[in-house]
């Protein structure tokens, strides 16, 4: 089995990169003569995902110009959350209910993906499906993480996330999600960390370790040692 359809999180405001994201939605930041956006949806494309879903709110119309002007062969389709945003959890369900799949790979934009990143992933989603999972975070150890200041927020043992004091791996912006775990959800305004709290006190939470290195958009001073790199 293999997941078919991919999900991209796009509708944040991106507050702490202005005033870089003042005009520009942060998905459309340059990284290396190429957008953020356009290095995760090629990721996903090698990873051999048929379809793609993005969602959209601020500057949502800059995103949608940009997917028309690129052309990517495969078929990516564009939600907006509406009037209201709808955060990460109500950005999700949206995109969700309007197909059939069952099972779903989420990525954040803002983590600078990969080819290190595909073994990781095509491994994860063998993982997710022959233990028979309806969840699993890929993350790291926050070691690996370019940015120190970020904090870890989890600890992993054995496939398996928990809250404790040793919270040393960190949620890099991958995830399988079914689309059974928001059955009791309407669309709204919530954070995918709602269902994920509901299963760390199941201990059902499920993690898989990347041991690549971890370079994400956390904020204007981060971004410009990013692209000195």
């Amino acid at each position: 089995m293999k997941i078919n359809h991919a999900l991209i999180l796009c509708a944040g405001l991106g507050n702490r990169l202005n005033p870089l994201t003042l005009n520009t939605p942060k998905p459309l930041l340059y990284f290396k003569k190429k957008t953020v956006l356009e290095i995760c949806i090629e990721t996903i494309l090698k990873l051999g995902i048929k379809n793609i879903s993005i969602n959209t709110f601020y500057l949502g119309s800059e995103i949608s110009k940009f997917i028309k002007k690129k052309k990517f062969s495969k078929n990516i389709n564009i939600f907006e959350d509406g009037k209201e945003i709808l955060n990460t959890g109500g950005g999700i369900l949206n995109m969700m209910n309007n197909y059939s799949d069952s099972d779903y790979i989420i990525f954040n934009p803002d983590t600078i993906w990969s080819e290190n990143y595909l073994e990781d992933i095509k491994n994860m989603q063998t993982f997710y499906f022959s233990k028979k999972l309806d969840n699993i975070l890929l993350t790291t150890n926050k070691s690996l993480s370019f940015d120190k200041n970020l904090q870890g927020d989890f600890k992993l043992e054995n496939n398996l996330l928990k809250k404790s004091e040793e919270k040393d791996f960190i949620y890099i912006g991958c995830q399988i999600l079914n689309k059974n775990l928001f059955k009791d959800y309407n669309i709204r305004n919530f954070s995918v960390s709602e269902i994920w709290n509901n299963l760390l006190v199941k201990k059902k939470l499920n993690g898989f370790e990347s041991k690549n290195k971890f370079y994400h958009l956390t904020n204007l001073e981060i971004f410009k040692k990013l692209k000195d790199l």
